[in-house]
C-alpha cells in the first residue's frame, strides 16, 4: 500500500517545519516553494492534504482580484483533486480574512501561528 501524498507549500520562513511528523504519521510529503510549483503538481497529483501559509493580498498582489495567495490553487483544486483537504495556517491580525476565505472555499482545518504538533496530528490522524 503507497503512503499518502501530503503537499507541503513553503512560501515563508514563519511556516513551521513539521516534515519529521508528517513522516512519522505516515505521508509521503512534497515540499514546494511557490504557488505556480504547487499547481503544476496538482496537475499531476492528487494529495490527500495541502499544507500552506494563508496571507492576505494587502494592495494589489493579487491582481486586485484575489483574497489571497491561496485562491487561484484552491479554484484549481476543485477541478484537478476535490477530495483534497487543505489545512492552513495564518497570522492572528488576519483571522477575519481567514474567515472570509473560508465563506468561498472549503478549508479543511485552519489554525493561527504558532501551530503546535498536537494540533496537526488531530487533524491528520488517518481515519481508521
Amino acid at each position: 500500500m503507497s503512503q499518502p501524498l501530503l503537499l507541503l507549500i513553503l512560501e515563508s520562513p514563519t511556516h513551521p517545519n513539521y516534515v519529521a511528523l508528517y513522516e512519522e504519521l505516515g505521508f509521503q510529503v512534497e515540499i514546494v516553494t511557490s504557488m505556480r510549483k504547487a499547481m503544476a503538481l496538482l496537475k499531476k497529483k492528487s494529495p490527500e492534504f495541502i499544507v500552506c501559509e494563508f496571507f492576505y493580498g494587502y494592495g494589489n498582489n493579487y491582481a486586485g482580484i484575489n483574497l489571497s495567495n491561496l485562491d487561484v490553487m484552491l479554484h484549481a483544486l476543485r477541478r484537478y483533486s476535490p477530495a483534497t483537504k487543505v489545512i492552513s495556517f495564518y497570522q492572528k491580525e488576519e483571522k477575519p480574512y481567514m474567515e472570509k476565505l473560508k465563506t468561498l472555499f472549503d478549508i479543511y482545518a485552519d489554525f493561527p501561528l504558532p501551530v503546535s504538533a498536537q494540533q496537526l496530528v488531530n487533524v491528520l490522524q488517518p481515519s481508521q
